[in-house]
């Protein structure tokens, strides 16, 4: 007996694969990108406990304010690709990714929220949804909609373009320079391959992210201080009600 591989499912296949009904697939999808899960699902399955169910070990889908919202833990662009894709077929029409980047320019700073407006695609997976492209664009609707939310308000927020990569502890000053000699804003591990999924099936998506170490000023991940901790999980927060904001209007 013939069986289909992946690349030749169909929606259904996708639905019946995810072991759920058709309205239940969540409307939009929050991707977060980042290596400590356990306390990302629980402050998920928090907000997302109304209908809420864990389709996979990583992932909660629940409603908020009445909509069907989901919310994935991933860390890298194979595991961002995993819910985008199968969802994305499934039938959710736009993508949210949050998570953290490295600073490549003096116009962020600690407390901003990155409000990307196109990515770089170096993460080894975005190459094979879009092989012609270098590139991939957030949704400029959700883009406005993003500032729009942040003016209101009175959240810091910067907006330009990343890099994302899968190599993060291969990065070295000479990459660094480069990247912000090319005009990023910062660097990341999920975004490029988000924005590229969600485009191949014609969906909206956009990137939001929250600045954990500025390299172009030397900063990394193993010289935080009480202070940039403290920032960081205030800005964490303001991304989290930015996210649902554009997940449910």
């Amino acid at each position: 007996m013939y069986l289909k591989l992946y690349g030749d499912f169909t929606r259904q296949d996708w639905v019946q694969m995810l072991g759920v009904n058709e309205n239940q697939i969540p409307l939009s999808f929050i991707i977060h990108g980042e290596w400590n899960h356990e306390d990302n699902l629980k402050i998920w399955n928090e907000i997302l406990k109304e209908e809420g169910w864990n389709p996979k070990w990583n992932t909660v889908i629940g409603k908020y304010r009445g909509i069907n919202i989901g919310f994935a833990n991933v860390f890298g662009s194979p595991m961002a690709t995993t819910i985008v894709h199968q969802f994305g077929i499934s039938g959710t029409e736009r993508f949210i990714q949050t998570g953290y980047f490295g600073g490549l320019s003096q116009d962020v700073k600690y407390g901003d929220i990155l409000i990307v407006t196109q990515a770089e695609m170096q993460d080894g997976v975005s190459h094979w949804y879009l092989p012609n492209e270098t590139i991939v664009k957030s949704d400029e609707s959700l883009v406005n909609a993003a500032i729009d939310y942040c003016e209101k308000k009175g959240y810091s927020y910067s907006t330009g373009s990343v890099v994302s990569t899968s190599a993060m502890l291969l990065e070295t000053k000479e990459m660094i320079n480069g990247w912000a000699s090319n005009g990023h804003v910062g660097v990341d591990m999920e975004t490029a391959t988000t924005l590229a999924v969600a485009k191949r099936f014609n969906k909206r998506a956009i990137g939001l992210l929250n600045l954990s170490d500025h390299l172009i000023h030397g900063d990394t991940l193993f010289s935080y201080t009480k202070q940039r901790e403290e920032m960081e999980a205030e800005t964490d927060e303001k991304m989290r009600d930015l996210a649902l904001h554009l997940a449910t209007n």
